[in-house]
């Protein structure tokens, strides 16, 4: 489209991780920019909302109330149960902090033109809100993901909450059912368990935390059952009998009952673009309702770009942030950069902590990567021992060294922590990942003692082998001296 001609040089459909990055960028730089959202609620997206802000805030104070427990070890007595509304009230609080920097008024003081209201494509290059057409160079469609629904007998004589309607509890249930072991459902459940609700978790998978290695989940599934919660895996809910009964059935074996308060619900995301009118702007979906896309997160309309999780990709606040750079490195630039998750990671926030980053064994095996894995636990790890986490463990996938020549680096492809903490511990394996440093990087690194991350440098080190030609060489030299 011709620039002058456009309204606006990007219009943004979505005020989410994915579309407050671009927006905040292109308007830092003078761009003129239309940020287009549902409401002033909603902008700050789910991160802020519903996601990633309070669930934090949630498992901080519930790590107070269960720190306070543990220590009556050491003689402290405590007394009493944690009050949800005071704990809601923490929560709220911390995302009213964050909502002085993402609300319509702060973002026009910007200079982002900011719009409330429900958008609908009406040309190319053109959207509808509010009974006004603008117009734009380029577009780009971040309007995100909303939770799946349970969908069995009897949900509708249930409250079923998720992560947009837990939020407004006001009283800690007794008895919490939770449906899915994913990410979501774990951290949840930790929480609601440690503030004193009896949790019983359900899921249809092998294994809680099913993409990470199966060294790495147990270590947390272990911790979970010792806490209290009690997980039934391969297993879904088949039907509730009444508001308050749900009908579980197991791969194998009778259906049985649980018993309980309230129902969170914890089983995906999926993404929805109902009522914004892709076909009126050239954009194509697939027989799934996602839209297509190529290797640029650009769509049949080659002006029209999708962003965070309405990426249908992997549904993350920094995966959103990721196209976000890649984007904006492409706007600007004639050598387009293609999307990768070769160096993406995340981290589950329970306590212990799981932290991903790279290539894991199934992907390295799908390539026919040569790699070899190393893994250690944090049994004998100084620090773990005096802090009380020997459960710890940690997997490094490095290259292989088909011919070990003089000056090759052996990189970290990838690999995984579970430990308190681990989504700090693990950041400088990450930068090593990301830069493609090997592994004589952290070998020849002094470590204070006895910090943590040390255990990151440990298993390098008792996997260096000395060679006899290198023992006989060191021998020889050390004699002559």
């Amino acid at each position: 489209m011709n620039e002058n001609a456009a309204d606006f040089d990007l219009i943004v459909l979505g005020a989410g991780s994915a579309g407050l990055g671009l927006s905040l960028f292109m308007a830092r730089i003078k761009q003129r920019v239309l940020l287009i959202d549902l409401t002033a609620e909603d902008v700050g997206g789910d991160c802020l909302n519903h996601g990633c802000v309070p669930s934090k805030a949630l498992i901080h104070a519930s790590r107070q109330v269960h720190n306070a427990r543990q220590a009556t070890q050491f003689g402290l007595q405590v007394s009493g149960a944690a009050d949800m509304g005071k704990v809601m009230d923490y929560v709220q609080g911390r995302q009213d902090i964050i909502r002085h920097h993402e609300n319509p008024d702060y973002l026009r003081g910007l200079g982002i033109t900011v719009e409330i209201g429900r958008p609908r494509f009406v040309g190319d290059h053109a959207v509808e809100a509010n009974g006004q057409i603008y117009t734009g160079r380029k577009l780009v469609v971040a309007t995100g993901s909303r939770p799946r629904q349970l969908d069995v007998p009897g949900a509708d004589q249930v409250e079923l909450y998720d992560n947009q309607r837990v939020w407004d509890l006001r009283t800690l249930p007794q008895r919490l059912l939770v449906v899915g072991g994913g990410p979501n459902g774990v951290e949840l459940g930790q929480a609601m368990q440690r503030l004193g609700a009896q949790v019983t978790m359900v899921h249809r998978g092998e294994a809680i935390l099913e993409n990470e290695d199966p060294a790495i989940r147990a270590v947390l599934a272990e911790r979970l059952r010792a806490e209290g919660l009690t997980i039934h895996l391969e297993a879904e809910v088949e039907a509730f009998t009444s508001a308050s009964q749900a009908r579980i059935k197991p791969k194998s074996g009778d259906s049985f009952a649980v018993d309980f308060d309230l129902v969170y619900v914890a089983i995906g995301r999926h993404v929805s673009f109902e009522g914004l009118q892709l076909e009126m702007a050239g954009v194509e979906v697939d027989d799934k309702g996602h839209i297509k896309l190529n290797e640029h997160l650009q769509t049949t309309n080659s002006d029209i770009f999708v962003a965070g999780d309405a990426a249908n990709s992997l549904k993350f606040s920094h995966g959103a942030e990721l196209h976000v750079r890649m984007l904006l490195f492409n706007f600007f630039s004639p050598l387009k950069k293609k999307l990768s998750y070769d160096h993406f990671s995340w981290v589950t926030f329970t306590d212990p902590e799981v932290a991903h980053f790279g290539l894991d064994a199934a992907e390295l095996d799908k390539r026919g990567t040569a790699y070899e894995r190393w893994e250690t636990s944090f049994a004998d790890d100084d620090r773990a021992v005096v802090d009380s986490y020997r459960d710890g463990h940690l997997l490094l996938f490095i290259e292989k060294n088909a011919l070990p020549l003089p000056g090759r680096k052996r990189r970290i492809l990838g690999g995984a922590m579970v430990a308190p903490g681990a989504g700090e511990l693990i950041q400088e394996l990450i930068l090593a990942n990301t830069s493609g440093l090997g592994i004589s990087e952290l070998f020849d690194k002094v470590y204070p003692y006895p910090v943590a991350a040390r255990i990151n440098q440990k298993l390098i080190v008792d996997h260096q082998d000395v060679s006899p030609l290198l023992q006989t060489a060191l021998d020889v030299a050390f004699k002559l001296q």
